[in-house]
């Protein structure tokens, strides 16, 4: 036991989102989790889609997991995907902005489901599958993700205790000095060291804020974000994000698909800072194929809980 010397940052305690579930693993990454998911199905093999982030391949790889991938259409359904009993298929809820029925729909067609909502934090979980979700997406917090399910806290006592206050610096700079220079560099040491960890418990720091953060002004911004953007690119978006979105989904971006290949440019000279996400598939896809076309032309504009109509205006008007 610690008492007196300096004191530290304090939160509020007791308002963890995921706090009160049973079953559960607190990790230290979404790629870890989406590990841990595939270790807890047994299963000897995993499909994981083509449009999804690099990191997640290349670690699954590193733990010697058999990673096969799949195709995905317009309609974000998987393209003749057919596993065996031994194989676990990993579903994406895309941009957090796909129904609780939608993702139970895809899912029920196979034996071993894992869902990752990376990208959908606030998503319901699906009792007969393996969910995992990434906290620093939605919330600022270093690193930290969760798996819910039946036996998901299997396991945990492989994973050594996690540490990440050595480079979390970045997220007290962006308030001083904003997100370029200075704290742009600190956030990409804590990217080299999440690239570089294996799976192990989330840190301390990440659950003490996690346990004290306001979680439902972020879901009230982040829905009346969203519908406001809807409205104000209908004209210009070649996709349709309200396809399968219903009131219960709270996205992570909105999802602006845009065939002007100028945009991002005008975008970061703007000083929107988002990017083509995983341009990797353009050398990897074929330039016919629903995964390169995404890679080219989306542009995930943010619609996050410090920003309002005056914010998603301006992004406007750079398109």
């Amino acid at each position: 036991m610690e008492i007196g010397s300096f004191l530290e940052l304090s939160f509020r305690s007791g308002n963890e989102y995921r706090g009160g579930d049973t079953g559960v693993a607190r990790l230290n990454s979404g790629r870890a989790a989406i590990y841990h998911a595939f270790r807890l199905t047994g299963c000897k093999s995993i499909y994981i889609p083509f449009y999804q982030c690099d990191t997640v391949r290349d670690f699954l790889r590193r733990k010697g997991c058999d990673v096969r991938f799949y195709h995905i259409d317009e309609n974000f359904d998987p393209v003749d995907l057919e596993p065996a009993d031994d194989a676990a298929v990993l579903t994406v809820n895309y941009f957090g902005i796909m129904s609780y029925e939608r993702i139970k729909s895809l899912t029920s067609r196979f034996k071993n489901s894992i869902i990752d909502n990376s990208q959908a934090f606030f998503a319901r979980a699906l009792e007969t599958s393996f969910n995992v979700y990434s906290a620093r997406k939605f919330i600022g917090v270093p690193d930290g993700a969760y798996v819910l399910g039946n036996g998901a806290d299997k396991y945990l006592s492989d994973y050594p205790q996690g540490y990440s206050s050595d480079t979390s610096a970045f997220l007290l700079q962006r308030i001083e000095y904003g997100c370029e220079g200075k704290a742009y560099e600190s956030r990409m040491l804590n990217e080299k060291r999440i690239d570089g960890e294996d799976v192990s418990l989330m840190s301390a720091l990440t659950r003490k804020i996690l346990d004290g953060t306001d979680y439902e002004s972020i879901i009230a911004k982040r829905k009346e974000n969203f519908s406001y953007a809807c409205k104000i690119f209908a004209d210009v978006n070649k996709i349709d994000p309200l396809i399968y979105y219903d009131d219960d989904c709270v996205p992570m971006v909105y999802p602006l698909v845009c065939e002007d290949d100028s945009l991002l440019g005008r975008m970061l000279e703007g000083k929107h800072f988002q990017g083509h996400w995983w341009s990797y598939l353009l050398d990897e896809m074929d330039p016919d194929s629903f995964e390169y076309y995404l890679s080219r032309y989306i542009i995930p504009v943010t619609v996050d809980q410090r920003y309002g109509k005056k914010e998603i205006d301006y992004i406007r008007s750079l398109v």
